[in-house]
This record gives C-alpha cells, structure tokens and sequence, in this order.
C-alpha cells in the first residue's frame, strides 16, 4: 500500500502536462513557421552573369570576380553578350537563366515592372572617339558634328557603345545619311580604322580594353578630345566630363601628348531581386578588390560607391556600403557566417515565444493540479453543510459512503511530489468531516 502511494506521488499528471505542453509546443511550432517565411534557403553554389563582348572589358571583369568567388566556394558562370544593352535585356527576361550583369549607365531607366537593384558604380566608362589622322584638313577634330558624312564604327547593335554613340550623333545631327554607320566593334574595328575600312571608331571602356590600348600605341591614329564636353553633360545626366592628363597612358612616350578630355557614362552591375543576398555580399566584396585600386581616372577606395545608375540601390549594397563586409565573415568561412546568419534569423522570434512559454507553463500546470485539489475541497464543503443543516436526512451509513466515494476519488488523482503538502492537507481534511459525520449523527 505505501509502495503503491509513493509511486503514484512520484507520477506526473501526464494529462495535465498534456494540456500544457501541446499548446505550448503549437505555439513553438507557429513561431518558426513564422520566422521561416523570412529566411532564405541556403546560397547557390552556382552565380551565372552576363558579361560583353569576346576580349572586352566586361569578359575581363567577370574573369577576376570568378577568382574572387572560387575562395568562398561558389562558381561564377560567364555568359558572353553584345554588351550592356543585351545584358539589360537578359536580366529582364524571366525564361533567361541569369542573376547578374554589367550594365552601363544611361542605356535604360527603371520600369515599374522590373525586379532589378543596382550594387552602385563599379568605374568609369569612358567614349574614346578615334579616328585617322589623314581626317586633320585642318587641325585637331574637337568636335563629333566634324565626323558628318565619314564611316563610323559604333560597335554592335545590343550594345552600350552602340546606344552612346547613337545619342550623341543624333544631338548631333548626322546620324543619317550622308554618315556611314559600321555595327562593328572589338580588334575587327581596330583592324578597319588602321586600313583605312573607317573613319573613326567609338569605344566605351576603361583605359585597359584591348581596342582602346591597342589604339592608343597606333600610328595614323588620333584620339578626340571633345571640346563641347560640358554641354554633353547638361544635355545627358548620365555622363561625365573626364581629363586624361598628357602623358598619363606613357610617360616615356608622351601618350597623350597633351591633355584630352572625354565624357563618360558609369558601369555598374545589376542583379535581380531574388538574388541571394550572400551572394550579393560576395559581389560586392570581389567589385571592392577588382576596382577599388587607383586608376587613370580615380583614386583608391573610390569604387565601388552607393551612386545610384538607373536602377534602385538594394538592401545588401546599402548595408555593404554603410557597414563594409558582414560582421561573420570577417571571422569565419563564407558557409559557417551564412548558416549562423540564416540561424540567428530564426531562432530569435523563437526564442522570444520560448521564453514567456517556459515562464508561463509550470504556472499553468500547477493551477491544473490545484484546481483538481480545490474541487475536491469544494465537495467536502457541500457535504459538511448538508450534514451541520440536517443530519437527518440520511442515515450514517449513507453519509459515509458520500464521503468515502470522494475519499477514493483523491486515492486516484496522480499528484506530483511538489503538492504532496495539499495533497496530505487535504486527506486529513476528510478525516475531520469524517469526525463530523460520526458526531452529528451520532447526537441525532
């Protein structure tokens, strides 16, 4: 009999735990379901771009960012394009498997449909306008109007160079006939000027592209300086007055030999929204090494900046830029800081449900114990009222068996240790009514 009490006050009420815990695990289980809809899944492995044309600068870019990427473990897939234009109009297209590209400035605008952030200005793109030296009738051309009616070569149709040179013939008003437009571009263009094939040739892109290195060493070939840069500026926002100082190409050989000025539109990169935001942290960090140094036309540290080009600047590059690399990575691996990250996230809406939730629980399941005690208490109550009211009305035995029915119910409630005290109050509590009921019906 002892045994078998000390067993059963060792028991825990497992309905009662039951009532507790399953709504408190619910509310667990709608925290993180909750806190899952903000978190991303793991990175990609696998980040595709869309870069430019065989041998330009936007292929030579990617080939240093995909160095970059390949120490954090992620590949970087290069898709060759036209250029600028057609990388614009790949992001676009949702069927076209891509997330990132090169994008020039002033080529588009954002439209309310797209789903495209900028990660800010990568450098400058500057025009260089070539052209023959055989063209100096009269001295130096200054001017893009002096080009009327000469074959031009404007690089290809889907390309920034393309749509640059385009506007600015146009403000000009020669890019009609009697002008020859060539849709040609890269060493080929190169090869054409130097025989004579065109005129001149328009080339976006910084001082290392192989066209415009390659021009820049050329006999027979002259490079423009814009006198009406200014009022190219005013007239495109987008654009840039630039001085190439003398000299700056080669000291030793004087290339330039005098001060040259141009106008430039900005590079950036754009990427889709949906992109992960780790691989956007791991872009912005490769455009950091890959333009951060000191050029021909900036200084170091200069680029990558938050100057917004066309397109909205997103979350990540806001943050990059205010805040510089994320705070885990700069203490561990790329895959341990983006599962930590992703962790945080979840747990910490978790853990300010489990907090209140383990506060509150052992409350509620000590008020469930206590209320199966005070309910019996409150049949006792009734009982000893009956029998002090009238006595009478029901013989002792009868009396009795009320109280041993309830007697038996207490001997099977499953009562934990911690409310042995109640427990034990509340049998010697039925061991007085019990005396209540021997003396009133006795007296009677």
């Amino acid at each position: 009999m002892v045994t078998e009490l000390n067993r059963r006050l060792r028991e825990l009420s497992w309905r009662d735990l039951l009532l507790v815990a399953l709504p408190s695990l619910l509310l667990l289980l709608l925290g993180f379901w909750a806190a899952a809809q903000f978190i991303r899944p793991a990175p990609p492995k696998q980040l595709i771009i869309s870069s430019g044309g065989e041998g330009g600068a936007y292929q030579r870019f990617a080939a240093r960012y995909r160095d970059v990427l390949a120490r954090y473990g992620v590949t970087l897939v290069e898709k060759p394009s036209a250029g600028a234009v057609e990388n614009l109009q790949r992001l676009r297209d949702g069927n076209f498997d891509v997330d990132a590209g090169f994008v020039q400035g002033g080529i588009a605008s954002a439209g309310a449909d797209d789903n495209l952030v900028s990660l800010g200005s990568l450098y400058y793109e500057p025009l260089w306008i070539f052209y023959r030296a055989s063209l100096e009738e009269r001295g130096a051309l200054d001017r893009i109007s002096q080009l009327k009616g000469r074959r031009i070569a404007i690089g290809p149709i889907n390309s920034g160079t393309y749509k640059l040179a385009l506007d600015l013939l146009e403000a000009n008003g020669i890019s009609g006939k009697p002008t020859q437009l060539v849709a040609q571009t890269g060493v080929a263009a190169v090869e054409a000027l130097r025989r004579g094939e065109v005129d001149a040739l328009f080339v976006v892109g910084p001082t290392q592209s192989a066209a415009v290195w390659l021009l820049l060493y050329s006999d027979g070939v002259r490079l423009m300086s814009l006198s009406r840069a200014d009022a190219y500026t005013r007239r495109f926002p987008d654009l840039t007055r630039l001085t190439l100082p003398a000299g700056a190409v080669d000291l030793a050989r004087n290339i330039p030999a005098q001060d040259v000025t141009l106008v430039s539109p900005m590079a950036t990169l754009v990427v889709r929204g949906d992109t992960h935001p780790a691989l956007i942290d791991l872009l912005l960090q490769a455009a950091t090494e890959v333009h951060g140094g000191p050029g021909i036309f900036q200084k170091p540290g200069e680029f990558p900046n938050a100057t917004e080009v066309d397109f909205p600047l997103s979350k990540e590059a806001e943050r990059y830029y205010r805040s510089g690399k994320p705070w885990l990575q700069r203490y561990l691996p790329f895959w341990a800081a983006t599962l930590i990250d992703r962790m945080v996230v979840l747990l910490v809406p978790v853990l300010a449900l489990l907090i209140p939730v383990l506060r509150f629980a052992p409350s509620l399941y000590g008020w469930r114990i206590r209320s199966r005690i005070f309910r019996r208490y409150g049949e006792l109550k009734f009982l000893e009222a009956e029998v002090a009211q009238d006595p009478l009305r029901h013989s002792r035995e009868e009396w009795l068996m009320r109280l041993e029915a309830i007697e038996k119910d207490v001997d099977r409630m499953t009562t934990p240790l911690a409310f042995s005290d109640m427990f034990y109050t509340l049998k010697s509590h039925i061991g007085l009514v019990h005396d209540v009921i021997m003396r009133k019906t006795s007296a009677g």
